[in-house]
C-alpha cells in the first residue's frame, strides 16, 4: 500500500544537505572565499529555523510504529543545536579561511556535509539511520582533522596527517563493531527500528545481549569513552583549532544522542556504568598532568563525556539528565575554544599552556569569558550551567539507588578542579623576572605575548556562545522542557 512523504517534516534535512551542495556550488561557480562562508553560514541558519519550525507539529514521518524519521522536540533542539555549532565553528574558522591557511570551499562542504549527519542522528528512528547519520557526521571529520595548510612562519609537521589516519583507523574498527552489534540485535529480535527494540528472552537472550553490549562499546567511540578514547588527544592537537571543537561539541553531542536511543530501549547498564568509571576517572587523572591546551581541552571532554554515561547508565529516567548535560557542556565547550582561537594566532594550534599566562590580563573580557566556561565545566559558580548540569546527573543517580556512581561522580568533579583551577589562575599570572632585562612583569608579558586583534566573527560567536550560557544558567528548566 502506498504512502504520502511528509516532506514538511524532513525540511531540517532538506536544509542541512541544501547547505552542502550551496557551499560546493558557491565554491565551484563563484570561487570567492567571503561568498562560500556566508552561503554556508546562512545555509546552517536556515537548517536551525527548519527544525524549530517544524517542532514535533508535522506528525510522524510515517502512520505506523516502525518509523525510521521521527520529529519530536528533542530532536528539533538537538538538531538546531548542530546547526548552531556548525555556524560557531565556521565563524571560529573565518580567520584562518581568509588567510587561504585552510581552503575554505572544501572546509566549508565538508563541515556542512557534518552537520547533515548530525541532524540525521537527532531525528533517526531505526539503528540504519542511526549509524548511516553518525558515519555521514564523522566521514567529513577524518579530512577536516588534516585539511590544514601552515601559518606563515610556522613550521610543517605531520601531526595533522597523523591525526587524521589515526581518528579513521580507530573509527573504521568501532563502526565494525557497531554493525556487528546491530546485527547480533537483529538475529535475535528481528527489530531494527528503535521504537520496536525491546530487550530479548528466552534461548536469544544471550545473542541479544551480546548484541547489546557491541553497540554500547561501538558507540562509545564517538563520546571518546575509556578504553575507546586514544585517539581523542592526539586527533584534537593534531586538529586546526576549530575543528577540535567541532569534534568535542557536535561530534561528542551525535555519539550521545545514539548511546541515549539505545540504552533507554535495550539493557545496557552494567557496560555503560563501567564505561562511565572508566571514562570519568582516566580522563581527570591524565588530564592532571597536560602542559599543552589543547590535550588538556581532550582529556577534560573525555572526563565530561564520564558523566554523561554515568547518566545513561539508569536507562530511560537517565536520558533527560544526560542529554541536558550534553547541551550545556557544548555550549561552556565552544566558549573555551573559541577562547583559544582568540587567543592564537589564524591557523596556530593551542599551544602550551605557559602562552596562556597574563592573558586575563591583556584581554579582560576574553579572560571573564574564559574562566565561566572553565567554571561551569566544574560545576561551580558563576558557571549556573554546568553547576545545574552536574547536579542532574547526581539528582537522578541518587533517586534511582546508584549513590555509589554518583559519589563517584562528585569526587571525579573534586579531582577536575585541580586542572580548572590551574588553567584558570595562569590566565591572571605574570611571567617570571629570572633572566630577562625588562624589570616591569607587565612589560615582559606584553613583549613576550603581544596582544592580537580579535576577528569580528570569532566576538560574535563567544558573545552569543556566553549569552546562551548564562541565559541556561539562571533558567535551566527552559532546556530540560524542551528535551522532554
Amino acid at each position: 500500500m502506498s504512502q504520502s512523504v511528509n516532506h514538511v517534516a524532513l525540511l531540517p534535512l532538506y536544509a542541512a544537505a541544501g547547505t552542502a551542495i550551496l557551499a560546493f556550488l558557491a565554491d565551484l561557480f563563484v570561487a570567492k572565499r567571503a561568498v562560500t562562508i556566508a552561503a554556508t553560514a546562512l545555509g546552517a541558519l536556515a537548517t536551525a529555523v527548519a527544525a524549530l519550525a517544524v517542532g514535533a507539529e508535522a506528525g510522524t514521518f510515517c502512520t505506523t510504529g516502525a518509523c525510521s524519521w521521527v520529529p519530536t522536540w528533542p530532536a528539533a533542539v538537538t538538531a538546531a543545536l548542530f546547526a548552531a555549532l556548525t555556524v560557531g565553528v565556521l565563524a571560529l574558522s573565518t580567520p584562518a579561511l581568509r588567510l587561504a591557511i585552510a581552503p575554505a570551499g572544501e572546509f566549508c562542504f565538508l563541515l556542512a556535509c557534518s552537520m547533515t549527519g548530525g541532524v540525521v542522528v537527532a531525528y533517526a528512528g531505526d539503528l540504519i539511520t542511526l549509524i548511516v547519520g553518525l558515519e555521514t557526521l564523522t566521514l567529513p571529520l577524518y579530512v577536516l582533522v588534516g585539511l590544514r595548510r601552515f601559518a606563515p612562519g610556522e613550521r610543517a609537521t605531520t601531526e595533522g596527517a597523523a591525526a587524521s589516519v589515526t581518528f579513521f583507523l580507530i573509527s573504521v574498527v568501532s563502526t565494525a563493531v557497531t554493525l556487528l552489534g546491530a546485527a547480533l540485535n537483529y538475529a535475535a529480535t528481528g527489530a531494527l527500528h528503535l521504537a520496536l527494540l525491546t530487550p530479548a528472552t528466552g534461548v536469544f537472550g544471550p545473542l541479544a545481549g551480546v548484541g547489546v553490549a557491541l553497540l554500547v562499546i561501538g558507540l562509545a567511540f564517538k563520546v571518546a569513552a575509556v578504553p575507546l578514547h586514544a585517539w581523542a588527544p592526539a586527533t584534537y592537537d593534531g586538529a586546526p583549532v576549530p575543528i577540535a571543537a567541532y569534534l568535542s561539541t557536535a561530534s561528542k553531542l551525535g555519539g550521545v544522542l545514539a548511546l541515549a536511543a539505545i540504552v533507554s530501549r535495550l539493557d545496557a547498564r552494567a557496560v555503560t556504568a563501567v564505561l562511565a568509571v572508566l571514562t570519568m576517572t582516566v580522563g581527570n587523572l591524565v588530564a592532571l598532568r597536560q602542559t599543552r591546551m589543547v590535550r588538556l581541552l581532550a582529556w577534560s571532554s573525555i572526563a565530561q563525556a564520564g558523566y554523561i554515561l554515568a547518566a545513561l547508565a539508569l536507562g530511560a529516567p537517565g536520558v533527560p539528565a544526560a542529554l541536558a548535560y550534553a547541551v550545556f557542556f557544548v555550549v561552556l565547550e565552544l566558549i573555551v575554544f573559541g577562547v583559544v582561537v582568540a587567543l592564537r594566532p589564524p591557523g596556530a594550534d593551542g599551544g602550551p599552556l605557559l602562552d596562556y599566562r597574563g592573558a586575563g590580563r591583556r584581554h579582560p573580557w576574553l579572560g571573564a569569558a574564559m574562566v565561566l566556561a572553565l567554571a561551569g565545566l566544574a560545576g561551580l559558580p558563576p558557571g549556573l550551567a554546568g553547576l545545574f548540569a552536574k547536579l542532574s546527573v547526581v539528582n537522578v543517580l541518587v533517586q534511582r539507588n546508584w549513590a555509589w556512581l554518583a559519589a563517584v561522580v562528585v569526587l571525579n568533579a573534586v579531582i577536575a578542579l585541580a586542572y580548572y583551577v590551574r588553567v584558570a589562575a595562569s590566565l591572571y599570572t605574570l611571567p617570571p623576572r629570572i633572566g630577562l632585562s625588562v624589570a616591569d612583569p607587565v612589560l615582559v608579558d606584553a613583549a613576550l605575548h603581544p596582544r592580537l586583534p580579535i576577528s569580528r566573527p570569532v566576538a560574535a560567536t563567544l558573545v552569543a556562545s556566553v549569552a546562551v550560557a548564562v541565559v541556561l544558567g539562571f533558567a535551566p528548566q527552559v532546556l530540560f522542557d524542551a528535551l522532554t
